[in-house]
């Protein structure tokens, strides 16, 4: 039997229930806060309560991908066969569900090692919300909390990220694999409600995932701009975003005139094609768009979109096993790829580069979980790397690294 935590309202399901709702992380996300799930409906989210909740960690053991269909079937939300058409009509007033998958539990479902201890091991690897319309609430605003944020301090350092971009390197080129993401870690401690700085992410430009999701004693806020993966009435997308320059106008030429970026870029649309070919139909697997250029922040990245039709049958756990974790995030092949992750990287992914978005049947909707900050009850945490390849400079995907961070650290501080 898969083991996990969960709570309902109103009564117990199966192996699931517990008696009560579990606390949220400060009193400004209890009942009276919006839902501001990444991918939610913009139209219900100042209607969404929380009817039941899922917790798993790794430490819990067995299949996560499962548990997360049999709870949200159990609930309401049978998501067991996505080429159904969305009919917006589920169990007992239910709407839909936040669901929460991390890099960790990600790599577990590919067969992988789950990498290096994590800086914010009150996370759990696994979480599902299911909401149900209750009446409209407006929130009067008040004044700002007070708010502190302390330095941030690196899991690495510049030299130290440098050293394992070239140990990619030289698995390159014995053969090891061809490409490999390397991500780093920061905390910083802070005073007074994280959520307010949590949910300013959301805000920022080309956040197509931009959201929050809390838990007892943690919180998550989400400023993605990827698609990870997305079905809709039976057809699958996802938008792999690999490679980055400055927003200016010589950045984006730069960035469209660059042979590494492209051939970085291919590689990992070539990974998601392969990814989506494991839960398509035979022949349905095309390439919409390759390598458009789009802005996030003061950034340009590039960005392609992978369509699927869905095998008949399938159903969101085999959808999270094809596409967790993602691609652009590992590294291909990305077996290997994780393998050389687990081993260089100092500690574990935690928030970041897993999966958080919004799922009902027939139609889910995930990001990948970059630019992504998460909060315990002492710090706050962010994480950010790049891909590396033959042709990587060792100092520039450090200064890549940085330049991405930093929207998302000024943003936490209230700059």
């Amino acid at each position: 039997m898969v083991h996990g935590k969960s709570t309902e309202r109103m009564r117990k399901v199966g192996p699931y229930g517990v008696e009560t709702l579990p606390k949220v992380f400060a009193a400004s996300s209890g009942p009276a806060a919006t839902v501001d799930v990444p991918a939610a409906p913009a139209a219900c989210r100042g209607a969404l309560t929380e009817r039941a909740r899922l917790h798993w960690s790794l430490g819990d053991g067995g299949d996560p991908a499962a548990l997360a269909e049999e709870f949200l079937a159990a609930h309401g939300l049978p998501l067991h066969d996505l080429t159904r058409p969305a009919t917006g009509q589920h169990g007992a007033g239910v709407c839909g569900a936040a669901l929460y998958l991390s890099a960790a539990a990600g790599a577990l479902l590919a067969g992988a090692p789950t990498g290096a201890p994590e800086p914010a091991p009150a996370l759990p690897d696994l979480v599902v919300v299911v909401y149900q319309h209750g009446p409209t609430r407006f929130t009067r605003p008040g004044p700002p909390p007070p708010w502190w944020l302390g330095d941030w301090v690196e899991s690495w350092t510049p030299g130290q990220h440098a050293d394992a971009v070239d140990a990619v390197r030289a698995a390159i080129g014995r053969g090891d694999v061809y490409q490999s993401n390397l991500v780093g870690h920061a905390a910083a401690p802070y005073s007074g409600d994280p959520l307010p700085a949590l949910k300013r992410l959301g805000a920022l430009p080309g956040a197509r995932y931009g959201g929050v999701l809390t838990g007892d004693g943690w919180a998550i806020g989400c400023a993605s701009p990827e698609t990870l993966v997305e079905v809709t009435d039976g057809q699958v997308i996802t938008r792999p975003i690999k490679g980055t320059r400055p927003a200016t106008a010589a950045g984006r030429a730069e960035l469209l005139a660059s042979a590494k970026e492209r051939a970085e870029h291919i590689m990992i649309v070539d990974l998601e094609r392969n990814d989506l070919a494991r839960i398509a139909r035979t022949g349905t697997v095309t390439v919409d768009e390759l390598f458009a250029v789009r802005r996030w922040c003061d950034l340009w990245q590039a960005e392609s979109t992978v369509r699927a039709a869905a095998a008949d049958g399938l159903g969101l756990a085999d959808l999270l096993r094809a596409t967790c974790p993602g691609g652009s995030v590992t590294g291909a092949p990305k077996l290997a790829a994780l393998s050389q992750i687990s081993a260089l990287e100092p500690v574990g992914r935690g928030a970041s580069m897993g999966a958080l978005g919004w799922a009902t049947p027939g139609h889910v909707d995930l990001g990948l979980t970059i630019r992504t900050a998460a909060a315990d009850g002492q710090r706050l945490h962010t994480w950010a790397g790049g891909g590396i390849t033959w042709d990587s400079d060792a100092h520039a995907e450090v200064a890549e690294a940085a330049a991405k961070t930093t929207p998302i650290r000024a943003t936490l501080a209230g700059r």
